[in-house]
């Protein structure tokens, strides 16, 4: 045996087998992801809101427009809420910038910009790579349909941001 050695085919063993123990976690690229929930929501799924790009041509997949149905039974009923969507250059390690168009009044959104804040929106502030636009649209039309919002005063029907 070689001085310093000694151990090495026991090391290489031991290297060899530590990936077959660890549970491998494969990363989606940027693009995959955004082509897949693009498809999704195409699909049209869920009826409540919807989700597309704002130009068919944006190979880069950045900018989308959505929409939310307002939940019955609340101050929102009956009206058709527009968003623009952001998926950065970090989407989806990052969660995507969203603004409202129209406009609504919801704590997590600036009353002045339309802009979704983050830290008033738990989906945002506790971002994971896993979740998607849509998810983000759920979880908005779920906060207006939230106890202490669903009797919020609204802005005249068809005034934006």
């Amino acid at each position: 045996m070689w001085p310093g050695r000694g151990n090495s085919s026991a090391s290489r063993t031991q290297a060899a087998a530590a990936p077959a123990t660890q549970q491998e976690v494969i990363i989606v690229p940027r693009n995959f992801k955004l082509l897949e929930e693009l498809d999704h929501a195409e699909k049209g799924h869920d009826p409540t809101i919807s989700l597309g790009l704002q130009n068919q041509e944006d190979i880069f997949l950045v900018a989308w427009n959505g929409s939310i149905f307002g939940p019955p039974g609340t101050t929102f009923e009956g009206r058709l809420f527009e968003l623009k969507v952001e998926c950065g250059d970090r989407y989806p390690d990052l969660p995507p910038v969203v603004r409202f168009v129209s406009r609504v009044n919801l704590p997590c959104v600036d009353p002045t910009t339309g802009a979704v804040q983050p830290h008033n929106l738990s989906i945002l502030s506790n971002w994971d790579r896993a979740f998607t636009m849509e998810r983000v649209l759920n979880e908005l039309r779920r906060e207006m349909m939230n106890q202490a919002n669903r009797r919020l005063p609204q802005p005249p029907e068809g005034s934006r941001f």
